[in-house]
C-alpha cells in the first residue's frame, strides 16, 4: 500500500522483462511486413513508379511521425501504458484489414475516376492520394505510438530513459529487419502476399491480446499514482540528480510530468537532420546497389534487412554510450556527427572497392552462393557505416533526460521529428539529389548536411555546443572529398565494356539510365548497369517484334505497347495502315533517351500524329483507360528482376483482355534464353486461364538466345492467312503470296492451349506470383548447371512437345489450311533444329534436319529459303 492508501504494483524487473521485448520485436516484425506488402500492393494500384512509391513512404512516415507525436503525449496519462500498447497494437491489426475492401473498391473505381480527372495529373494525383492515406494512415498513426508507450511503461527513473529507451528501440529495428527478410524471402511465395497479410494482422492481434493479459497478470496498477513534479530543465548534458542502478527495477508508476517540455533546438535540429541522411542514404545506397545485384525481390529485401540490421546495431552502441555517465552528451553527438559525415562521404569510395569497379556480384554463382555473395557485399558496405548512422537517434534519448518530460512522450516527439526528416531525405534524394547530381556527388552533399549542422551548433552560443574545432574539421574532411568527386562522376554509375563508350547517363529517381555505343557505332540503352532494352544492331529482331504479330493479326487498327525500350519495335508498327499506337513506358529518362540517340531507327515513332508515348506504368496505363485495342504487345522483360512478375499474372491478363475489341490478341514476347520451363509454363499456363485460345510464335531462328510470343486470342477463330499475306505485300511488294505464306507459316510454332504442355503448371497472380520469386533461383542456378534455360535441346523439346500434342493438321488454329500449306509448319520446325545443331556442331543431326526441311519445303513448293525479312534498310 503506498501511504495515501492507494494499492501500488508489484514492478517487473528487467529479469522478467524477455517478453516485453518479444512483444516488441513481433510489432516491428508485423510493421515490416505490412510496410513491404503495402508498397507492393499500392505499386499495383497506382503504379510501379517512383513517384508511387516515395507516396506511399511519404504517407506511412506521416503516420508514424503522427502516431509518436499524439500517443507520446497521451502516454503519461494511461492508467497502464502496456495496456495501451496492446490495444494500439489490435487497433493496428483491425484497420490494417481494411485495405482489402478499399483497395479492391479503388480498383474498381479508378478507371470511371480517371475517366472523369484523367486528363488533370493534379486531380490524379489527389486522388491517389486520397486512397493511399485511407489505406495507410490509420494503422501507421497507430503503430507510431506503441514504442512511446512501451517506453512510458518501462522507463520509470529519469535518467534510465537513454539506457532503456535505446535497448527498446533496437529490439523493435531488429524485428523490422526480420520482417523484411521474411517479407522478401519466405512469405510470399510459401502463403502468397493475401495470407502473409493475415499473418501479419494475427501477429499484432496476438501482441495486442497479450500485452494486455500480461499487464493484468503482472498486476500493473489500474490506476497510475500521481506523477512527481517535474524537474527543471536542465542544459542538454547535464548529469542527472537521480542515478538508478543497472539492476534496479522497473516501477509500475509513471515518470515525468503530462505538459510536454520545451525541446531543445539543438536536439531536434539533429534528431530532424538524422533522420533526412538516413533516409537519403538507404535510397542512395539502394541505387548504387541496383547496378550491380540481380535487382530481384531477394536482393532488395537482402539490402533492406542489412540497413535496418545495421540501424539495429547502431543502437546497441548507443544503449553502450549511455552507460557512459561522466561523458557530455554533447561530445558524444559531436562525434557522431563528425563519424556520420565521414562514413557518408567516404561510402562512394568504399562501394566502388568492394565492387571491383561496379562489377556484376557473384557471376557465375549458384543460388545458395550468389546470396551470401550479396550478403557480404552488403555488410562491408552497409553495415559499418549504417551503425554509425544508425547511433544518433537512439542516442538522443541519453541527451534528453531529465527534460521534465514523460518518457513517451520524449521518444514520440524524438521520433516523430525523425520521422519528418527521414520523409524529407527520401523525397529530396530521390527526386532532387539523384537526378540533378548523381548518387556519389549525392552522398558527399548528404555528408555536408552533418557538416553545416555541426559548424552551425558549434557557433551559437546559446547552445553552447563545443568544440568549434569538431565542425571545422569535419567541414575540412568533407570539403576535401567534395573537391576529390571526378569531374565525370556521372560515368561512374556506369561499366562500359571495353569496345564501348558512354554516350549519356540520365540519373532519375527510379533507375540509372545510360545509352552506350560499341565500335561498330551501334547503340543500346543501359538500365542500372547491366539490364539491356534493346539496340540498334539488334533492330531487324526487334522490328520483328512488332511485325511477326501484326501478320498474324493483320486487321489491326490500334496497337498499345506495354513498354518501349529504344523504340524500334513500336516504330515498326508505322509500317502498316494502323490508326492509333499508345505507347507506356516505365522510365521516362528511357523515353528521353530514346528520342535523343534512336530517331533514325525508330520510324517516326516521336513525331508521327497517330502515337502516343506515356512515361508510366504499363501495368497502370492499361488499367485505368476505357480505351480498346485490336493488339497488346508485351515488350521482352527480366523475369527475374523485382516487379516484372506483376506483368505475369492472371489479374493483368484479365484487365488486358478487357481492353481489348472483339477478335483482339494480347501478344507475350518471352525470352527463352532467361526462363527454365517452369516459368514459360506458368505464364503459358496464365494466359490460358483468361484467354479462349494460347498459340506460340517463333520470333527468330537464331542457333541461341531466341524469343518466343505467346499469342492470346479473345475468341476461337483460325489463322486467317488470306489477310496475313494481303498484309505481307504491304512490308514486301515484289514477293509472291507463296513466299509470304512461307514465312508467316515457318514462324508459328503451336498451339499451347490444344496441345496441354502447360496443363500442370501454376497459375501466376497477384496475391502468388511463382514467377517473381522462382525466377531468379534459376537465373542463378543455370549458371552453375542446376536448371536449364530454355536454349538449345530444350529449346527443342519444346517446339517438339508442341507440335506433338496438338499436330499441324489437327490444330484448330491451322484449320482450313491445305497439306502444302501445312507442310510450311514442318519446315519451320526442321530448319529450327538445323539451324541449332550446325550452331552445336553436331553435323549428322544438322544434316538430317537439313533434310527435313529441304522435303518440307519441296511438299510446299516453295523455295528452300529459310527466311525473308520486311527491313527497308535491307
Amino acid at each position: 500500500m503506498s501511504r495515501d492508501g492507494r494499492a501500488t504494483a508489484t514492478p517487473p524487473t528487467w529479469g522478467g522483462a524477455p517478453l516485453l521485448l518479444l512483444l516488441l520485436f513481433c510489432s516491428g516484425f508485423a510493421a515490416l511486413v505490412y510496410q513491404v506488402l503495402w508498397a507492393r500492393q499500392l505499386g499495383l494500384l497506382l503504379g510501379s513508379t517512383a513517384q508511387a512509391a516515395a507516396l506511399t513512404v511519404a504517407i506511412f512516415f506521416a503516420g508514424l511521425a503522427l502516431g509518436g507525436l499524439v500517443w507520446g503525449r497521451r502516454a503519461a496519462r494511461q492508467r497502464s501504458p502496456l495496456v495501451g500498447f496492446g490495444r494500439l497494437e489490435v487497433g493496428v491489426a483491425l484497420t490494417a484489414l481494411g485495405h482489402f475492401v478499399l483497395l479492391d473498391v479503388y480498383a474498381a473505381l479508378y478507371p470511371r475516376l480517371y475517366a472523369l480527372v484523367g486528363a488533370d495529373p493534379t486531380l490524379d494525383l489527389a486522388a491517389k492520394l486520397l486512397v493511399a492515406t485511407v489505406v495507410l494512415l490509420p494503422p501507421s498513426f497507430l503503430m507510431g505510438g506503441t514504442l512511446p508507450l512501451m517506453v512510458q511503461h518501462v522507463v520509470r527513473a529519469p535518467d534510465r530513459l537513454g539506457v532503456l529507451g535505446s535497448r527498446l528501440y533496437g529490439v523493435n529495428t531488429a524485428g523490422s529487419a526480420t520482417g523484411a527478410l521474411a517479407a522478401g524471402f519466405v512469405l510470399p511465395l510459401y502463403l502468397g502476399f493475401d495470407r502473409a497479410y493475415l499473418l501479419a494482422v494475427g501477429i499484432d492481434l496476438t501482441v495486442g491480446v497479450a500485452a494486455i493479459a500480461l499487464a493484468r497478470t503482472a498486476r500493473v496498477a489500474d490506476e497510475v499514482p500521481a506523477a512527481p513534479a517535474p524537474a527543471p530543465p536542465r542544459p542538454v548534458g547535464a548529469s542527472p540528480e537521480v542515478s538508478v542502478p543497472e539492476g534496479a527495477p522497473v516501477t509500475g508508476t509513471a515518470v515525468g510530468s503530462t505538459a510536454p517540455a520545451r525541446f531543445p533546438l539543438a536536439v531536434t535540429a539533429v534528431a530532424f537532420v538524422s533522420g533526412f541522411a538516413t533516409l537519403a542514404v538507404e535510397i542512395v545506397w539502394t541505387r548504387l546497389f541496383a547496378q550491380v545485384l540481380q535487382n530481384s525481390a531477394y536482393t532488395y529485401a537482402l539490402v533492406l534487412a542489412t540497413f535496418l540490421a545495421a540501424l539495429a546495431l547502431g543502437a546497441a552502441v548507443a544503449n553502450g554510450l549511455a552507460r557512459l555517465r561522466r561523458v557530455s552528451p554533447r561530445t558524444v553527438l559531436a562525434a557522431l556527427l563528425v563519424a556520420s559525415a565521414v562514413v557518408t562521404a567516404t561510402s562512394p569510395w568504399l562501394f566502388h572497392t568492394a565492387t571491383d569497379g561496379l562489377a556484376y556480384v557473384g557471376a557465375d554463382l549458384g543460388w545458395a552462393g550468389y546470396l551470401a555473395a550479396v550478403a557480404v557485399l552488403a555488410a562491408v558496405v552497409m553495415l559499418g557505416p549504417g551503425t554509425v548512422l544508425g547511433v544518433t537517434l537512439p542516442y538522443l534519448l541519453r541527451a534528453v533526460e531529465g527534460r521534465g518530460d514523460a518518457p513517451g512522450a520524449l521518444v514520440g516527439r524524438l521520433v516523430a521529428v525523425n520521422t519528418v526528416g527521414s520523409i524529407v531525405g527520401s523525397l529530396a534524394a530521390g527526386f532532387v539529389l539523384l537526378p540533378l547530381v548523381g548518387a556519389w556527388a549525392s552522398l558527399v552533399i548528404v555528408a555536408g548536411g552533418y557538416v553545416l549542422l555541426l559548424a552551425a551548433l558549434a557557433v551559437r552560443p546559446r547552445i553552447g555546443w563545443r568544440p568549434a574545432a569538431a565542425g571545422l574539421a569535419a567541414a575540412a574532411v568533407t570539403g576535401a572529398l567534395v573537391v576529390a568527386v571526378p569531374r565525370d562522376f556521372d560515368t561512374l554509375s556506369v561499366r562500359p565494356a571495353r569496345t564501348e563508350r558512354v554516350l549519356e547517363v540520365r540519373e532519375g529517381p527510379q533507375a540509372t539510365v545510360a545509352v552506350v555505343e560499341t565500335g561498330s557505332g551501334s547503340r543500346a540503352i543501359r538500365v542500372n548497369n547491366y539490364y539491356t532494352l534493346g539496340s540498334s544492331g539488334a533492330r531487324h529482331a526487334e522490328r520483328d517484334q512488332t511485325l511477326i504479330p501484326l501478320l498474324a493479326h493483320p486487321e489491326a487498327d490500334s496497337v498499345f505497347y506495354l513498354g518501349m525500350g529504344t523504340g524500334i519495335t513500336a516504330g515498326a508498327a508505322l509500317d502498316l495502315p494502323v490508326e492509333r499506337v499508345v505507347v507506356c513506358e516505365l522510365l521516362a529518362e528511357v523515353v528521353d533517351a530514346a528520342r535523343d540517340h534512336f530517331t533514325r531507327w525508330v520510324n517516326g515513332l516521336f513525331e508521327d500524329e497517330r502515337v502516343e508515348v506515356h512515361a508510366e506504368d504499363g501495368r497502370n496505363c492499361l488499367r485505368r483507360s476505357q480505351e480498346r485495342y485490336d493488339l497488346v504487345v508485351s515488350d521482352l522483360f527480366t523475369p527475374w528482376k523485382a516487379g516484372t512478375g506483376n506483368l505475369y499474372t492472371r489479374e493483368h491478363y484479365a484487365t488486358a483482355r478487357d481492353r481489348l475489341t472483339p477478335g483482339g490478341a494480347y501478344v507475350q514476347w518471352m525470352p527463352l534464353y532467361q526462363v527454365s520451363d517452369a516459368e514459360l509454363g506458368s505464364v503459358a499456363r496464365t494466359m490460358g486461364e483468361v484467354f479462349d485460345r494460347v498459340v506460340v510464335w517463333r520470333g527468330d531462328f537464331f542457333a541461341q538466345r531466341s524469343v518466343i510470343a505467346l499469342v492470346g486470342h479473345t475468341d476461337d477463330a483460325p489463322l486467317d492467312l488470306d489477310a496475313s499475306v494481303a498484309a505481307g505485300r504491304r512490308l514486301a511488294p515484289d514477293a509472291s503470296a507463296a513466299e509470304l505464306e512461307a514465312l508467316v507459316l515457318r514462324l508459328y510454332a503451336g498451339n499451347a492451349t490444344s496441345a496441354g504442355v502447360f496443363a500442370d503448371a501454376p497459375v501466376n497472380t497477384d496475391a502468388r506470383p511463382v514467377v517473381e520469386y522462382t525466377a531468379p533461383r534459376t537465373h542463378r542456378e543455370a549458371r552453375v548447371g542446376r536448371a536449364e534455360f530454355l536454349v538449345g535441346d530444350a529449346r527443342e523439346r519444346l517446339y517438339d512437345a508442341l507440335l506433338a500434342g496438338a499436330p499441324p493438321a489437327a490444330d484448330p488454329y491451322l484449320a482450313g489450311l491445305t497439306d502444302a500449306q501445312l507442310a510450311e509448319v514442318a519446315a519451320g520446325r526442321a530448319w529450327s533444329a538445323h539451324v541449332w545443331a550446325q550452331d552445336a556442331g553436331r553435323r549428322e543431326a544438322a544434316a538430317r534436319a537439313g533434310e527435313r526441311f529441304r522435303g518440307a519445303s519441296d511438299v510446299a513448293g516453295t523455295p528452300t529459303t529459310p527466311a525473308r525479312r520486311f527491313d527497308p534498310d535491307r
